[in-house]
């Protein structure tokens, strides 16, 4: 059984189906996955070891510049990799217009959500198999019940499993115990506040560990030279690929973050984590797996789902919601509950 899967961004989302493969797996050993994703997470699906080949699509630019995509001969080149083989089933996991019609293009049955399910309701008008999934649950079961539906196998109560393979070799060799500090993310009311990481960072280094600062643009790379002045043990990372990433990030003690996809990779390699969440809502979206902790704003309006912080009162500090998760709470939870 060979099956075709759309689900092209985001990386916490690409992340959140790779259970689903691996309950797929368990009942059909022999199946074998194709992914269409974005150029950016093309490194994601091929951490599944039922994933046999993942088409990179750069929709994002092709959408902003057509003409000059359809003279360079990309679109023709991605439609006709995308159609050389029957698959037995086209699932689109996303429930997008756009992924809906990027699905329409290869060869097979249609499957996604229905009209209900779908996050744009429109896009289940492709498929001739629609699913009901009820959405107010995590994406991760929801995912599953869509594949163990589309492809007619029993849903597995068992936790979910990632199926990531394992990473044994590092190439930072540190000196002492690592702990790595997820700070970079995309809404303004998801970062926590600069001056908890610095406080943060100054007590697991003179507790005896190092930190070290990933980032993967300008903006987090400013952040995390900012950070690492907060002592000599703290450490901005290289500029490293996914697949690096997640090899580092395997090794380490633990990992503390914000709402971000890199957390959500941290869960799929088991590492013992701390998530922060004030704006977003965990039970919905937030990390999945063994020693997973969320720690979540107690505040009147969190979780508000809103990209911008509107808070009106005492708090001077954006997002407010933060003010009720000092760097004293993370780190008494983490030497409790994580180390």
């Amino acid at each position: 059984m060979r099956i075709l899967i759309i689900k092209m961004s985001s990386l916490g989302d690409i992340i959140h189906l790779l259970p689903a493969l691996t309950d797929a797996q368990r009942f059909y050993p022999h199946i074998t996955f194709d992914w269409v994703v974005e150029a950016a997470f093309a490194e994601i699906p091929m951490l599944h070891s039922a994933v046999a080949e993942v088409f990179s699509i750069h929709l994002r630019q092709w959408r902003k510049h057509p003409y000059q995509v359809w003279k360079s001969g990309d679109w023709q080149q991605f439609k006709q990799q995308l159609q050389q083989r029957y698959y037995d089933r086209v699932i689109d996991a996303q429930g997008l217009l756009k992924s809906a019609w990027i699905g329409r293009l290869a060869h097979g049955v249609k499957a996604g959500f229905d009209w209900k399910s779908a996050r744009e309701p429109l896009a289940s008008w492709f498929y001739q198999q629609r699913i009901d999934v009820p959405r107010n649950q995590h994406a991760i079961e929801r995912l599953r019940q869509l594949m163990a539906a589309a492809i007619n196998y029993p849903l597995p109560t068992t936790l979910p499993d990632y199926g990531v393979r394992r990473f044994m070799a590092t190439t930072l060799f540190p000196n002492r115990p690592t702990l790595i500090f997820l700070h970079g993310t995309t809404w303004a009311t998801k970062h926590w506040w600069e001056n908890h990481w610095f406080r943060l960072i100054q007590m697991a280094c003179a507790a005896g560990f190092e930190v070290r600062l990933p980032w993967g643009n300008a903006v987090e790379k400013a952040r995390a030279q900012r950070l690492s002045q907060a002592h000599r043990f703290a450490s901005v990372m290289p500029a490293l690929n996914l697949q690096s990433l997640a090899t580092e990030i395997s090794t380490a003690q633990a990992v503390i973050g914000v709402d971000t996809g890199l957390a959500h990779l941290a869960a799929a390699l088991n590492v013992p984590s701390i998530t922060l969440y004030g704006a977003t809502n965990p039970a919905l979206t937030g990390t999945c797996g063994n020693k997973q902790i969320h720690l979540q704003a107690n505040f009147k309006c969190a979780p508000c789902l809103k990209r911008e912080c509107t808070f009106q009162g005492f708090s001077q500090a954006v997002p407010a919601c933060y003010e009720t998760l000092s760097p004293e709470k993370v780190w008494q939870v983490l030497l409790a509950r994580c180390l």
